[in-house]
């Protein structure tokens, strides 16, 4: 053989080498270590954990204002449970008292009957009481509009305007929710 054959088989195997070395660096940038995929692994599962904390989290929150949610509805219900069946009654109140104004106070004859028709009053009033059913009766007050129904405004000299002058009608409240506002005449300036 001569010796060129010789230099371009000995340079073929070495071609051969660095390939193979170029393929194998490749392979091992190309394949991480086993360090490489713990520590990818391992920043994974903290993210995943990170996420899964804060979603429970989320979820207790969640539980706790349901729950708070459903006490209050309760509270509310037991609270205000008789706001239809009171607001029926208020017209019973109304009709007792129409009937003790048209009687006439210096008849004897109707002397029984008004006093039987005040206890019935007075009786419906203390379960109205009992159940924090109260009256709103504004005479004389500064006129409220959260409270009061104007139904009139009359001019009337040395009261001041704005007046509740006359109640047509009471009003009631059931622990603080107004159930009827009461209907009024209100003063206003000459």
């Amino acid at each position: 053989m001569s010796e060129q054959e010789k230099d371009q088989n000995n340079a073929e195997p070495q071609v051969e080498t660095v390939e193979e070395q170029q393929a194998a660096a490749e392979a091992e940038q190309a394949e991480p270590t086993a360090e490489e995929k713990l520590a990818e692994l391992e920043a994974e599962l903290a993210t995943v954990k990170k996420a899964l904390g804060e979603a429970d989290i989320r979820a207790q929150a969640e539980i706790q204002n349901v729950r708070r949610r459903a006490e209050r509805d309760v509270q509310h219900a037991h609270k205000f449970a008789l706001e239809k069946f009171a607001g029926d009654l208020l017209s019973v109140a109304d009709n007792l008292e129409r009937g003790l104004g048209a009687l006439d106070a210096d008849d004897e004859a109707l002397k029984g009957a008004r006093e039987g028709i005040e206890l019935t009053l007075k009786s419906l009033m203390d379960v109205f009481g009992k159940y924090n059913l109260e009256q709103i009766s504004p005479r004389d007050e500064p006129f409220n509009p959260e409270l009061h129904e104007a139904m009139t405004m009359v001019p009337v000299p040395n009261v001041d305007p704005n007046t509740v002058i006359d109640v047509l009608e009471k009003g009631y409240q059931l622990n603080g929710r107004l159930i009827r506002p009461a209907r009024v005449v209100v003063s206003k300036a000459p």
